[in-house]
């Protein structure tokens, strides 16, 4: 049985061989188109996908005992902001083929053993971890950039079916990051494919509940843009909430990012 990490690795691959191909054929007027993330152009989401690979390789490489010279992160957000579009999109592609090549190459037991040093968390965290909060970042970026030029482009469904596993296990504490339950004023608990989302004083994602309050009836990858704040008009078609909460009252719940 492939295990979660071997899935993430997998599903990262998928994710830059699908994003990559499309930004190979980006005019520069396509680069400076608007994306699907607030107030960013196309370049410039590319531009934070690829400062985060550039920043997010380091801690993994050297988890892997490789010896890394390690720039300042403003330093390297800076560098990355003054770069022109096109530079913005090549940068992308050279920097998240050099993150993926250091996972990929890890060995059975790396993928199993290693933790990684993130530098914002209090502690070092499994590999898993770390891929996953970058399988969620990826994911939904990639939306951002595709669905500038095509309005009915969702999440990966491969990605969404991971992150959801994910989020009911090591990346749960993200989903308190996302959400503001105070939006909501109200406990409720909903059936989300694969999983329930419980928001209470906290929100959370329960791999499952006998008895929820609500059901979300739409895909995973619209859950996953859900918790992103991405699941607005137009892209919510086809998307319903039935129960004791509304979809518009779980959006309040999780404004984006």
């Amino acid at each position: 049985m492939t295990s979660l990490v071997d899935r993430t690795v997998a599903a990262l691959r998928a994710e830059h061989d699908a994003l990559a191909a499309l930004v190979r054929t980006l005019t520069d007027d396509q680069l400076a188109a608007a994306s699907g993330a607030s107030e960013w152009t196309v370049a410039q989401v590319l531009s934070h996908l690829g400062s985060g690979a550039e920043i997010g390789r380091a801690p993994i490489a050297k988890a892997a005992g490789e010896t890394v010279a390690e720039e300042d992160h403003r330093t390297i957000w800076d560098r990355w902001d003054a770069s022109a579009p096109r530079a913005q999109a090549e940068g992308y592609l050279e920097y998240d083929s050099r993150w993926l090549d250091t996972v990929e190459a890890f060995t059975p037991e790396q993928r199993s053993s290693l933790t990684v040093e993130l530098g914002f968390l209090p502690e070092p965290v499994p590999l898993l971890t770390a891929l996953g909060m970058r399988l969620s970042e990826v994911a939904n970026h990639s939306w951002d950039v595709r669905v500038a030029f095509d309005p009915q482009a969702r999440v990966d469904a491969g990605s969404a079916e991971v992150l959801v596993e994910l989020l009911t296990g090591p990346l749960g504490f993200l989903v308190g990051f996302f959400g503001k339950p105070a939006e909501l004023g109200k406990p409720v608990s909903v059936a989300v494919p694969g999983a329930a989302l419980v928001i209470d004083d906290a929100v959370t994602v329960a791999d499952h509940l006998e008895s929820p309050s609500a059901t979300f009836d739409g895909p995973a990858e619209a859950f996953i843009r859900l918790l992103s704040g991405r699941l607005k008009a137009p892209y919510d078609e086809g998307v319903s909430v039935e129960g004791s909460v509304t979809l518009d009252e779980l959006r309040r719940v999780f404004p984006g990012f």
